[in-house]
């Protein structure tokens, strides 16, 4: 098989054991290819931190969980200098913290306070973490994968902007359908008798992953889809120029990451789709993912019951497309 067609493989065998929710294990993959963190937000039992530990089970990896609790401390996330005495001598030896996993799962990300978050800032954007002034690499195969849930409010933590913005994209996971919901019942007791989830191949390797990096970063734009990136982000800044209303509700419009997130995702996701090319559906399709996280609304749109969603959707339909 080709790079692609083994990415596609590693793609269904995740949808074998999330099912109903196509769209996630998209995303989950086109980050993978991107080199880009995750942001993922849903009701309990949606499966969040099955999809990324499925994702781990079938790529060649290490695979660190990280729950995030207020007790916890920034040497819990990226390690600490420890004490060593040996033959009467003693020195300090870094002792690496969960971190330094491949795929890196940051359970309730929002239950830790602003220091505890602030321990990924570096490792996130960067992919080093300096402790006692000594900056140490991570993996070159680095993924944040982090988890809140949007409905418990009582002892969180809300994630800053900063770190929001280090997120290639917020990924919102539904409640599935009938339909699907009846297939997960039917595979987790098939689990339950067989022992657990099993993996019957042999993981992806790394190597594969670089390599559709490569390809990936080989997509081709045109200067129309480049300027469409970049008319999005001005649109998000500058609302008021298309729609009075929605010049009230957007306070805060995107970084130039959100440039970046859009480029990143869009070429990743023609790549999928086995083009060669980025056209305006693709940038269309990641939009939300990539930007819902970016934008802060005025007190207006909370006010009006208006969704980050819904003004981005709005906001989508007035930008001229190439």
């Amino acid at each position: 098989m080709n790079t692609r067609d083994q990415i596609l493989d590693l793609k269904q065998r995740i949808a074998t054991s999330i099912i109903g929710q196509e769209q996630v294990i998209e995303r989950l993959i086109i980050a993978l290819l991107t080199n880009g963190n995750v942001l993922m937000e849903g009701l309990p039992g949606l499966a969040k931190t099955r999809a990324i530990k499925t994702l781990a089970m079938h790529l060649e990896s290490q695979f660190s969980r990280i729950q995030f609790t207020p007790d916890l401390l920034p040497a819990d996330v990226t390690g600490s200098e420890i004490y060593f005495e040996e033959g009467g001598k003693g020195q300090f030896k870094f002792q690496e913290g969960p971190i330094f996993g491949n795929l890196v799962l940051a359970d309730e990300i929002n239950r830790s306070p602003a220091k505890v978050q602030a321990a990924l800032l570096e490792a996130m954007e960067e992919r080093q973490v300096t402790v006692a002034g000594t900056t140490h690499k991570l993996p070159e195969l680095f993924m944040v994968l982090a988890t809140q849930n949007p409905i418990e409010q009582e002892g969180t933590y809300p994630l800053p902007e900063a770190q929001m913005d280090r997120f290639l994209m917020h990924i919102f996971i539904k409640q599935p359908a009938d339909e699907d919901e009846l297939k997960v019942l039917k595979l987790v007791r098939g689990e339950e008798a067989s022992g657990g989830m099993k993996r019957d191949e042999a993981p992806i390797p790394q190597s594969v992953v670089f390599d559709a990096r490569k390809e990936v970063a080989a997509v081709a734009t045109t200067d129309a889809v480049d300027r469409y990136f970049v008319a999005i982000i001005s649109a998000t800044r500058n609302a008021g120029r298309y729609d009075k209303d929605l010049g009230r509700w957007i306070h805060v419009g995107a970084s130039p990451r959100g440039t970046l997130a859009l480029d990143r995702a869009s070429r990743a996701r023609a790549w999928l789709q086995g083009r060669d090319h980025v056209i305006p559906e693709d940038v269309q399709a990641v939009a939300a993912d990539c930007l819902r996280h970016r934008i802060i609304p005025s007190y207006d749109a909370s006010a009006e019951g208006r969704s980050n969603d819904e003004l981005l959707d709005a906001l989508m339909k007035k930008v001229a497309v190439p």
